[in-house]
């Protein structure tokens, strides 16, 4: 929309960076859409200096400049093209209550962007975050190819959001304006620490610093309907004020714990590898409960035990002292009982055992707790068999991660020549590979299944990269970077 800030200048560095190629193209579009303005006069206050708006995005890493004329967006007139309807779902509260048709025109010159760019990615920031939840489902709907990037709300350093509305205040309306971030900063905190805010005194607050409230709600994340906070996960605390002439929004995010992603998926699919990196990427404790499972089976062969055995088995698990830590150089160390099994549970002794063994009620009623109980703090990417079915159902992103056996059966043949372990043919193992999902999926207690709510990603063909990318996309579309940055 121009008059372009350290926010936009965010937006395009981010983009700069996000590409691989050897000649990155970052393009810049500037356009102040007549659509999204319901007053004229408004439209017609806008900030506008283009020659300042080139020379910022020039500096932030831009490629190229793309300032359309309205004629060349709209050749017959704003009045002369359809215009598409955002749903009335997204946009009944916050923003969309109260700024009649604004998202149809964000939506309706959006799309016509897409379609004239064709872009791989489109970068966007979350200080606009009805906007971006409303971009999404046009993008996920229309079903075009581009995917959507998500940047944090950058301040300043009095806490107010960059915006180019912020050039209409006058210095004493600024002094005033502040109030809105310093009672969102406080919120998160009062809530963080388990204290239930009170809407109505914010909004005195807020009217006490000749700020007038055109709304101040806490709404769903993603579906933008009023929830109630103290019962709720996560939501939004958003809010739009009028300080003087010029209208001011933003809001924060209420989250009750740290995030957790719950990654499951037959054996063989790469999910350890995998889970690892995106863990370390977003800052996250890294649980490989397939090991713990592949730990308990080492201890049962070690003892002897006859799997069907209850009473021996329990006997057997009732001082389990079970560790999964990582060592200085990030290896991760499996630990039983102080023995250092990590290489062990590798064998393919363990491997044709453990789909056995963790179909045991005993055995996953034991460890099914302690992972639990590690979780309960959240900040995790726990991986398995039944993680977003059993072991964490409210995680806030689950993921089926798969891949055909044909590929599964190339990466384990690998794997096992890498360990120095005997390898058998590509048909033995694809065979081997069938069998064990056969026995993870049909047995009684928490079989291998897809939670409802978990998103499915096929690996075929994607190299360790790509599959965290696109995990780190599910990621965002849940947890939005203000809340969870990457390490």
């Amino acid at each position: 929309m121009g008059s372009l800030h350290e926010g936009h200048q965010k937006l395009i560095a981010a983009a700069k960076d996000s590409s691989h190629d050897l000649t990155p193209r970052v393009l810049v579009s500037i356009f102040i859409n007549p659509l999204q303005f319901e007053e004229n006069d408004d439209f017609k206050e806008y900030p506008r200096n283009l020659a300042k708006d080139c020379q910022k995005a020039y500096e932030a890493g831009a490629d190229a400049i793309w300032a359309p004329s309205l004629n060349t967006i709209f050749p017959k007139g704003k009045e002369g093209h359809f215009t598409l309807k955002a749903p009335k779902s997204l946009q009944n509260h916050l923003c969309g209550a109260y700024r009649k048709n604004h998202f149809d025109g964000v939506a309706t010159v959006v799309l016509r962007l897409l379609n004239l760019v064709r872009p791989q990615k489109i970068f966007l920031g979350e200080k606009d975050w009805q906007q971006l939840i409303i971009l999404r489902q046009l993008i996920r709907e229309v079903g075009l190819n581009v995917e959507i990037k998500s940047i944090a709300t950058l301040r300043d350093k009095d806490g107010l959001p960059y915006s180019s509305r912020n050039l209409l205040l006058t210095p004493e309306e600024r002094a005033k304006a502040i109030a809105l971030p310093e009672i969102m900063k406080n919120a998160s905190q009062k809530f963080q620490s388990g204290h239930e805010l009170d809407l109505k005194k914010l909004k005195s607050y807020l009217e006490n610093n000749d700020l007038r409230v055109e709304y101040l709600e806490t709404v769903d994340m993603k579906k933008l309907t009023p929830v109630n906070h103290i019962t709720s996960k996560l939501c939004l605390l958003a809010s739009a004020v009028h300080c003087g002439k010029t209208r001011l929004i933003d809001h924060t995010f209420l989250m009750k714990r740290k995030p957790i992603v719950a990654i499951d998926g037959p054996a063989g699919a790469g999910k350890s590898t995998v889970t690892k990196k995106f863990a370390e990427k977003l800052g996250l404790i890294y649980l490989d409960t397939g090991a713990m499972y592949r730990a308990v089976t080492w201890l049962i062969q070690k003892k002897s035990i006859d799997p069907n055995n209850e009473k021996d088995m329990l006997e057997a698990l009732k001082n389990l002292r079970l560790n999964i830590d990582l060592s200085e150089n990030g290896v991760q160390q499996v630990l039983l009982n102080n023995i250092n099994i990590t290489n062990q549970i590798r064998s393919p002794e363990i491997t044709s055992q453990v789909s056995l063994i963790s179909s045991k009620g005993i055995v996953r009623e034991i460890l099914t707790a302690q992972q639990q109980y590690m979780g309960e703090r959240g900040g995790i990417v726990a991986e398995g068999r039944d993680i977003g079915t059993a072991v964490f159902p409210d995680a806030e992103l689950k993921v089926f991660l798969t891949a055909s056996p044909q590929e599964r059966a190339r990466r384990r043949a690998i794997d096992l020549k890498n360990q120095g372990f005997s390898v058998p043919s590509l048909l033995d193992l694809e065979e081997q590979i069938k069998e064990r999902d056969y026995i993870d999926s049909n047995r009684k207690i928490a079989p291998l299944l897809q939670a409802k709510d978990a998103r499915l990603l096929i690996t075929d063909g994607m190299n360790i990269d790509k599959v965290i990318e696109s995990l780190i996309t599910m990621f965002r579309e849940e947890i939005p970077e203000e809340i969870w940055p990457l390490k």
